[in-house]
């Protein structure tokens, strides 16, 4: 069963750091692009950051400089970094799998037709 499981979320004081894990249960994990997004309350889900199976990686502009993502493809988890949060930054946190094998991590929330149930982030000011 293809299954995308989130952890790591929970409160935070800005300025902090936290770091959210995926694991997945998914075929082919090597050979996709996985990334995370998230969904702050009355927004569009928007991508955050992504990352190849052979490592290439994308950050949002909002993220980047601050965050760092990663994966194991042994382990099959994907991992995302934040530091210096701020309150904008309170969401929740999406992982999510590529629907194509071997393609560059995608900013379209289209090009992701495997997700997890999210894990919630709240940085308080």
């Amino acid at each position: 069963q293809v299954q995308l499981v989130e952890s790591g979320g929970g409160l935070v004081q800005a300025r902090g750091s936290l770091r959210l894990s995926c694991a997945a249960s998914i075929p082919n994990f090597s050979n996709l692009a996985m990334a995370w997004f998230r969904q702050a309350p009355g927004q569009e889900r928007e991508f955050v950051a992504g990352i190849a199976g052979g490592g290439f990686l994308v950050y949002a502009d909002s993220v980047k400089g601050r965050s760092s993502i990663s994966r194991d493809n042994t382990k099959r988890t994907v991992d995302l970094e934040m530091g210096n949060l701020k309150p904008e930054d309170t969401a929740i946190y999406y992982c999510a799998a590529a629907g194509k094998l071997w393609t560059a991590p995608s900013r379209a929330e289209n090009d992701y037709n495997q997700w997890g149930q999210g894990t919630q982030v709240t940085v308080s000011s």
